[in-house]
């Protein structure tokens, strides 16, 4: 079982920045397909970016280049620099892995991470 643990989330005014990360203690993701997904209540979860392995990236439409997903596989970590914050980027985000999709943004990802809360103030 692959657990992934997230953090970096928090309160920020519009227009701030906030990066994001995920590990895996204990496992190695290197090969697997990686994603931030985020949720709010009442609505589904929805993709925001996936990164391959070999570095391949897609971004949500509502990134608008304002963020950046990133891995590090020394250091066996994934990132999401979130910059030009919107409130309308409040949400849970969600780290996901998985061992066998290619370049995806759809929430069908095998693995998800407990979230971390992005609250961004107008």
């Amino acid at each position: 079982q692959v657990r992934l643990v997230e953090s970096g989330g928090g309160s920020v005014q519009s227009g701030g920045s906030l990066r994001l990360s995920c590990e895996a203690p204990r496992y190695t993701f290197a090969s697997f397909l990686m994603g931030w997904f985020r949720q709010v209540p009442g609505k589904e979860r929805e993709g925001v970016a996936a990164i391959d392995s070999v570095g391949q990236t897609s971004y949500a439409d509502f990134v608008e280049g304002r963020f950046t997903i990133s891995r590090d596989h020394a250091k066996n970590r994934l990132y999401l620099e979130m910059d030009s914050l919107r409130p309308e980027d409040t949400a849970m985000y969600y780290c996901a892995a998985d061992p066998g999709l290619e370049l995806t943004l759809k929430p069908i990802f095998g693995y998800y991470g407990q979230g971390t809360q992005v609250t961004v103030a107008s």
